[in-house]
Protein backbone atom coordinates (compact mmCIF):
# COMPACT_ATOMS: atom_id res chain seq x y z
CA UNK A 1 0.00 0.00 0.00
CA UNK A 2 1.12 3.55 -0.56
CA UNK A 3 0.87 6.63 1.59
CA UNK A 4 -1.56 9.26 0.37
CA UNK A 5 -2.25 12.89 1.14
CA UNK A 6 -5.10 14.90 -0.25
CA UNK A 7 -4.50 18.53 -1.19
CA UNK A 8 -6.70 21.20 -2.75
CA UNK A 9 -5.18 20.41 -6.13
CA UNK A 10 -5.25 16.61 -5.95
CA UNK A 11 -3.68 13.58 -4.33
CA UNK A 12 -0.04 13.00 -3.42
CA UNK A 13 1.00 9.33 -3.39
CA UNK A 14 4.28 8.25 -1.76
CA UNK A 15 5.66 4.83 -2.66
CA UNK A 16 6.98 2.61 0.12
CA UNK A 17 10.34 2.33 -1.68
CA UNK A 18 10.80 6.11 -1.44
CA UNK A 19 10.14 5.99 2.30
CA UNK A 20 12.48 3.00 2.73
CA UNK A 21 15.30 4.78 0.88
CA UNK A 22 14.84 8.01 2.85
CA UNK A 23 14.69 6.11 6.15
CA UNK A 24 17.79 4.06 5.27
CA UNK A 25 19.82 7.15 4.39
CA UNK A 26 18.84 8.77 7.70
CA UNK A 27 19.56 5.58 9.63
CA UNK A 28 23.15 5.22 8.43
CA UNK A 29 23.83 8.84 9.45
CA UNK A 30 23.15 7.90 13.09
CA UNK A 31 26.14 7.41 15.40
CA UNK A 32 27.13 3.79 15.95
CA UNK A 33 25.60 2.35 12.81
CA UNK A 34 27.96 0.87 10.23
CA UNK A 35 25.20 0.35 7.68
CA UNK A 36 22.11 -1.54 6.67
CA UNK A 37 22.15 -5.32 6.50
CA UNK A 38 20.79 -7.80 4.03
CA UNK A 39 19.96 -11.22 5.42
CA UNK A 40 20.04 -14.27 3.17
CA UNK A 41 17.30 -16.43 4.70
CA UNK A 42 18.44 -19.56 2.87
CA UNK A 43 22.03 -19.47 4.14
CA UNK A 44 21.56 -17.27 7.22
CA UNK A 45 24.32 -14.97 5.98
CA UNK A 46 24.34 -11.26 6.74
CA UNK A 47 25.98 -8.78 4.41
CA UNK A 48 26.57 -5.05 4.60
CA UNK A 49 24.61 -3.21 1.92
CA UNK A 50 26.20 -0.56 -0.27
CA UNK A 51 24.67 2.91 -0.27
CA UNK A 52 22.82 2.38 -3.57
CA UNK A 53 21.01 -0.71 -2.16
CA UNK A 54 20.28 0.80 1.24
CA UNK A 55 16.51 0.33 1.03
CA UNK A 56 16.93 -3.46 0.99
CA UNK A 57 17.75 -3.31 4.71
CA UNK A 58 14.50 -1.47 5.43
CA UNK A 59 10.96 -2.84 5.24
CA UNK A 60 8.06 -0.39 5.16
CA UNK A 61 4.34 -1.05 5.56
CA UNK A 62 1.78 1.71 5.33
CA UNK A 63 -1.64 1.06 6.84
CA UNK A 64 -4.21 3.86 7.03
CA UNK A 65 -1.44 6.40 6.33
CA UNK A 66 0.55 5.18 9.34
CA UNK A 67 4.07 3.95 8.77
CA UNK A 68 5.41 0.72 10.25
CA UNK A 69 9.08 0.23 9.57
CA UNK A 70 11.71 -2.47 10.19
CA UNK A 71 15.45 -1.77 10.11
CA UNK A 72 18.12 -4.45 9.73
CA UNK A 73 21.36 -2.85 10.86
CA UNK A 74 25.00 -3.56 11.59
CA UNK A 75 26.42 -1.67 14.57
CA UNK A 76 29.91 -0.56 15.52
CA UNK A 77 31.70 -2.84 17.99
CA UNK A 78 31.83 -1.38 21.51
CA UNK A 79 28.80 0.94 21.34
CA UNK A 80 25.71 0.72 23.50
CA UNK A 81 23.12 -1.01 21.35
CA UNK A 82 20.33 0.48 23.49
CA UNK A 83 21.63 4.02 22.94
CA UNK A 84 22.24 3.52 19.22
CA UNK A 85 18.80 2.04 18.57
CA UNK A 86 17.04 4.67 20.67
CA UNK A 87 18.82 7.39 18.70
CA UNK A 88 17.96 5.66 15.41
CA UNK A 89 14.27 5.36 16.30
CA UNK A 90 13.87 8.96 17.49
CA UNK A 91 15.87 10.47 14.62
CA UNK A 92 14.20 8.52 11.83
CA UNK A 93 10.71 8.88 13.34
CA UNK A 94 11.06 12.66 13.46
CA UNK A 95 12.52 12.94 9.96
CA UNK A 96 9.99 10.58 8.36
CA UNK A 97 7.04 12.36 9.93
CA UNK A 98 8.40 15.71 8.73
CA UNK A 99 9.21 14.35 5.24
CA UNK A 100 5.94 12.49 4.60
CA UNK A 101 3.35 14.20 6.80
CA UNK A 102 2.33 10.71 8.01
CA UNK A 103 2.60 9.25 11.50
CA UNK A 104 5.25 6.65 12.27
CA UNK A 105 3.31 4.09 14.25
CA UNK A 106 5.96 1.45 14.90
CA UNK A 107 9.72 1.03 14.45
CA UNK A 108 11.42 -2.35 14.86
CA UNK A 109 15.21 -2.61 14.83
CA UNK A 110 16.99 -5.88 14.16
CA UNK A 111 20.71 -5.83 14.93
CA UNK A 112 22.10 -8.32 12.43
CA UNK A 113 25.79 -7.89 13.09
CA UNK A 114 28.69 -6.06 14.71
CA UNK A 115 31.73 -4.67 12.92
CA UNK A 116 35.02 -3.22 14.10
CA UNK A 117 35.54 0.19 12.53
CA UNK A 118 39.03 1.65 12.16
Amino acid sequence: MRGQMQTDLGNVVIDEEVIATYAGINAVECFGIVGMASVNMKDGLVSLLKRDNISKGVHVDIVDNKIRIDFHIIVVYGVSIAAVTHNLIENVKYRLETFTGMTVEKVNVYVEGVRIVD
